[in-house]
């Protein structure tokens, strides 16, 4: 199993066109993005296209084709990243049923749903309480 890295090229991908943006440039493309997070520009099209549609990023085609923040890095938060990914729940239970016959198969669903549950809510309040902006400035602070 691997951790899913979504979020984490997501935010990378809107807190670099932030910076680029603040540097003078309108729009950056998919490809001088992609060269930063060191992956393929198809993928940051796909991530950004979602971005888009959460009213994130927004995107500029023909002449001068490229992305660009569609709000101020101060007013995203990493839990309106991680929404717009749809990333889904961390933890999941079982993908089949456990024996119904057995105590632990049987009770183990509702315990860990009410852990996995409170362990979403904390996530989500952390996530709520940095911005792209928070980000951008640790980035540079560490540079």
């Amino acid at each position: 199993m691997s951790a899913n890295s979504r979020l984490t090229i997501a935010a990378h991908a809107l807190t670099w066109i932030g910076l680029y943006q603040r540097r003078g440039h309108e729009v950056a493309t998919s490809e001088q993005i992609a060269t930063s997070v060191n992956t393929n520009p198809v993928v940051i099209r796909r991530l950004l296209g979602e971005m888009r549609k959460a009213g994130l990023a927004d995107s500029r085609r023909g002449a001068g084709a490229g992305w660009m923040l569609a709000r101020d890095l101060a007013a995203i938060t990493l839990l309106d990243v991680y929404q717009a990914i749809g990333a889904g729940p961390v933890f999941a239970l079982h993908r089949a049923t456990p024996d119904p016959e057995c105590v632990v198969g049987r009770g183990l669903g509702p315990a860990m749903t009410a852990v996995y549950d409170d362990v979403e809510a904390a996530l989500c309040r952390e996530l709520a309480n940095v911005t792209l902006e928070d980000v951008l400035r640790d980035v540079l602070r560490a540079a």
